[in-house]
């Protein structure tokens, strides 16, 4: 289930980049790599597994699967709380440092729209 659940979050935000926010600012290629590499990392893991109880693999218990499942959202959340917080130290768009810094009560983005 952690391979499965990863993989999905893996394929999905390489779809959202590459729909076109590999143009922006947003860093979701860093959330790719992220997805990806734990991926990979639940691959090699079901790999060895395998080779260790062969075809008791295939026939989770239900309590197992569901650990397992909690464990892969628990990896997919923990990706997204890590790339929110670099694109909110990166600011990108600047509007952190805009709201931080305002003065007397205007700010540069309200003034242009």
């Amino acid at each position: 289930m952690t391979l499965l659940i990863t993989l999905f979050a893996a394929i999905i935000c390489t779809v959202v980049w590459y729909a076109g926010a590999y143009k922006s600012n947003m860093k979701v290629g860093m959330l790719c790599w992220l997805y990806w590499g734990a991926s990979i990392m639940w691959f090699v893991d079901a790999v060895f597994e395998y080779a260790e109880v062969k075809a008791e693999f295939f026939n989770p218990a239900p309590l197992d699967m569901l650990n397992d499942a909690y464990l892969g959202l628990s990896v997919v959340a923990l990706g997204m709380l890590i790339w929110i917080v670099t694109v909110l130290v990166s600011d990108p768009k600047g509007v952190i440092k805009e709201t931080l810094f305002q003065r007397n009560g205007t700010s540069k983005i309200s003034d242009e729209n």
